[in-house]
């Protein structure tokens, strides 16, 4: 067995300390041949120390295209020749969708918006949309609106949103050549201020934006600095109109090999199926990456993208035997 599983067994399995970067690295770059070797072991990883339990949520679009930014991955840039026009979502229409979310077996629902940062009126929209949905839906909610303020941290909790995603994108050598109109930097700011608010922080990003494999053990290693509560894993679909709508679908080994990595660099940490899952590993990918580290998903659709039906993710974790993570007894 190659070095790298023999001390990831006693550090990571054994010991639950992470592997560092370097580590990360010679995870990424073991053979095919040794991929049922690692995949197994981060499995035992996640199930040591994060339980059998998946999480399971849904995700909304409160405010939609239009947005002032350049990220090169998405079609929600205004700056972009892609279909995805500004579009806001009303009240009602956001509490249906928590029901809906809730009537899945899910714990978690996220309103997202396609902003730098939020301004009053999206805040306004927060507080009346968290409001009725708290008053309606047995759900935790979470939000991703950009860039904040310290005041808009502070009313974000005061609303009771509990989980605050802000995606790194990925690591801070390859940013600048995905993101040109904000920095790593003001991310990171931004996920501080979350942190000692006392919200959860939701962290990850893309992997296929066209970063080496030591620039994705460079992101494995930033994330496990931060420690965040969730690590969102995206793989990129190409989306047309975008700088990055040409760039190839990262390889399902590859894929998983990154699943396995990501698990060994957090082994406490939410490492969430999230976008692209369907198209890089299809349905045999999302089962082996579930019995990989995997241990919470995003079920239903994306926000410009379509997903696997809900009941077919909800029926493999019944097949895997894998209980879906129930409500916090405290909400």
């Amino acid at each position: 067995m190659p070095e790298i599983l023999d001390r990831a067994r006693t550090q990571v399995l054994d010991g639950g300390v992470g592997l560092d970067e370097a580590g990360v690295l010679a995870v990424l770059r073991l053979p095919d041949e040794q991929l049922p070797a690692v995949l197994q072991l981060a499995h035992e990883v996640r199930m040591r120390w994060c339980g059998p339990e998946v999480e399971v949520e849904g995700i909304v679009s409160l405010k939609t295209g239009g947005c002032p930014e350049d990220c090169h991955f998405c079609s929600q840039s205004g700056l972009f020749a892609s279909p995805v026009r500004s579009v806001w979502l009303d009240i009602p229409s956001l509490v249906e969708a928590a029901r809906q979310t809730a009537a899945t077996g899910a714990t978690e629902f996220c309103i997202v918006a396609a902003v730098r940062g939020p301004d009053d009126r999206l805040m306004k929209q927060m507080r009346e949309g968290v409001a009725a949905i708290r008053a309606e839906v047995d759900i935790q909610v979470a939000a991703s609106l950009g860039m904040l303020s310290q005041a808009q941290v502070d009313e974000l909790v005061e609303m009771g949103v509990h989980r605050y995603n802000h995606n790194l994108e990925t690591c801070r050598s390859y940013f600048p050549n995905v993101v040109t109109t904000h920095s790593w930097e003001e991310r990171w700011e931004t996920l501080k201020m979350v942190r000692e608010s006392g919200m959860e922080v939701c962290c990850g990003g893309i992997l296929g934006l066209g970063e080496t494999i030591e620039q994705r053990a460079e992101f494995a290693a930033q994330l496990a600095d931060l420690d965040p509560h969730e690590v969102p894993l995206n793989f990129l679909n190409p989306r047309p109109g975008t700088p990055m709508g040409d760039q190839p679908v990262v390889k399902p080994r590859d894929a998983l090999r990154a699943i396995a990595a990501f698990r060994l660099a957090m082994p406490r940490t939410i490492l969430r199926y999230a976008g692209g899952r369907e198209i890089t590993l299809g349905d045999l990918g999302t089962r082996d990456g579930l019995l990989g580290g995997i241990n919470a998903v995003i079920v239903g659709n994306y926000l410009t993208t379509l997903g696997r039906p809900a009941n077919e993710d909800l029926a493999l974790l019944d097949e895997l035997k894998m209980p879906v993570k129930a409500l916090s007894a405290t909400l």
